[in-house]
């Protein structure tokens, strides 16, 4: 059994991390045109590294790569217990390189490292082996006809999928589209966020180290403006999978149409309802999981229960327990084993998080937090803060924070706490704590949400589809279901009389 590393044997690992700075195109590192990003570490506002910034003439490089690496079938027409082989081993890969990994991630975005080498990283490992494993798992089908005919239904891959990933789950997030879309046999251009592209460069060369062929997988970090728009409007590319806001989603819809007509698969914005019942099975457990729910990763998640609802009944002896909890989750050094949030990503979404504090404080009642946290060596930190809100109008409700920052309100009825949960233009996650079971199918049924959770909050596994409905998106990531982002069903019919 290991020793658990401590802050000191972090801040040495760390002291002596090398940060890889091009990109990867055609299976070679790749400079581009010259321009570079600063690589911030969110703890201190120190820069980290200076990272290759891809352009329109760098992503047409990638894309010919891709291109020439699909049409040749060197991966596409590879056996599949091969490509099943070679995914399996990148996951080992990950999983014998996790506590560098892990430090890259913490380093880049500046989430704990108990969280990086506790979920996000094994949860990317996973990704690929399980996706790895469906390679040889998935049948065609063959339509029912009259005895003169054969009729096959047959998946095929797209081509040249390009995914575009955020930077809150930079690792994991990029794991859930590249796994599947390789598994499908696509050749993938993966454009990380400009603030953490680090673990994403680390990908690429393990997915070299375990086999992938060259242009099969190409790294290409840049901006939004530089790199995804360029992505988005390539002619070249088949389809385009993106995890962001809503707004730059509707950016790529756009881009699609004044294009290819690629297809597009969006996973963005949400302000997930996080609904307490007066018969909450364990009031303990619900409240824990209401902070964990909102303070998990800075609050910068798309799934986090960022407006609570408690019903009258419990409601003071519930936020009472909520705050206390709350308390105990102060921001601290990411390296620290026992530092339980961590830093915001940048100073400018900080600065905006901030902003919404603020206006918090005009509409609302503030009941703890509320502050920027400053330290010694600088960083971006923010206490976890909660308002209890009068009405459903106010900014803190109606727009997605993604910062720690929790809305709670007092209901009184099922109907109406339904209503309010449903008033919102997205419909990404929802959770709901109750002991009448006929009520959980009720509300399960009625919530407007792509993921629904029951009694616990964030739970789930690589088999359970992951993504929303209204203006949170389509698509699903995860499970058997991602696949069918990156095929097409071919129908033939073979006349059998001939």
């Amino acid at each position: 059994m290991t020793t658990p590393l401590t802050l000191q044997d972090w801040e040495q690992r760390a002291a002596q991390l090398s940060f890889r700075s091009q990109a990867i195109i055609d299976g070679k590192a790749y400079q581009g045109n010259g321009d570079v990003l600063d690589i911030v570490n969110p703890a201190s506002g120190q820069v980290l590294a200076q990272v290759a910034s891809c352009n329109e003439a760098d992503i047409d490089v990638a894309v010919q790569s891709a291109r020439r690496a699909f049409k040749s079938g060197v991966w596409r027409n590879m056996p599949r217990v091969k490509r099943k082989e070679i995914l399996q081993r990148l996951a080992q890969l990950i999983r014998e390189n996790l506590d560098d990994i892990a430090l890259l991630e913490t380093l880049n975005m500046g989430k704990p490292i108990s969280e990086t080498t506790q979920f996000d990283i094994p949860e990317s490992a996973t990704a690929y082996a399980w996706y790895g494993e469906l390679i040889d798992k998935q049948y065609d089908e063959i339509a029912p006809t009259d005895n003169n005919a054969l009729a096959t239904i047959t998946r095929h891959p797209l081509g040249v999928v390009a995914a575009v990933v955020p930077w809150n789950f930079p690792l994991m997030m990029s794991s859930w589209k590249v796994a599947p879309a390789l598994a499908a046999g696509n050749s993938v251009i993966l454009k990380p966020a400009d603030a953490t592209p680090l673990t994403a460069i680390r990908l690429g060369e393990l997915a070299l180290e375990a086999g992938l062929p060259p242009g099969v997988l190409n790294i290409v970090p840049g901006t939004g403006p530089g790199a995804g728009q360029a992505l988005g409007l390539h002619p070249d590319v088949d389809c385009l999978t993106f995890t962001g806001s809503t707004m730059t989603g509707k950016r790529f819809m756009q881009y699609s149409g004044q294009s290819n007509l690629k297809q597009i698969w969006l996973e963005c914005g949400g302000k997930s309802p996080h609904i307490v019942f007066d018969d909450c099975p364990d009031l303990d457990k619900a409240a824990l999981m209401a902070a964990v729910g909102i303070f998990n990763n800075q609050g910068e998640v798309c799934i986090a229960g960022s407006r609570l609802y408690v019903q009258r009944g419990i409601y003071e002896s519930f936020k009472e327990k909520l705050i206390a909890h709350a308390k105990t989750m102060q921001p601290g050094n990411p390296l620290d084993p026992n530092t339980a949030m961590g830093a915001m990503v940048t100073q400018q979404h900080m600065g905006t998080v901030m902003n919404y504090i603020a206006s918090g404080c005009e509409q609302a009642t503030l009941l703890t937090g509320g502050q920027q946290v400053r330290t010694e060596t600088g960083g971006y930190y923010i206490e976890p803060t909660i308002f209890e809100v009068p009405s459903q109008d106010v900014r803190i409700i109606r727009e997605e924070i993604f910062g720690p920052v929790l809305a709670v309100t007092v209901f009184d009825t099922e109907e109406e706490v339904l209503h309010m949960a449903n008033d919102h233009e997205f419909g990404l996650g929802a959770g709901l704590w109750t002991s009448n079971i006929s009520r959980a199918h009720r509300m399960g049924r009625e919530l407007e949400a792509g993921l629904v959770w029951v009694n616990c909050y964030f739970n789930g596994n690589i088999a359970m589809p992951f993504g929303g409905v209204k203006q949170s998106g389509f698509g699903r990531d995860k499970s058997i279901h991602a696949i069918d982002k990156y095929t097409s069903l071919k129908s033939t019919w073979i006349d059998l009389t001939v």
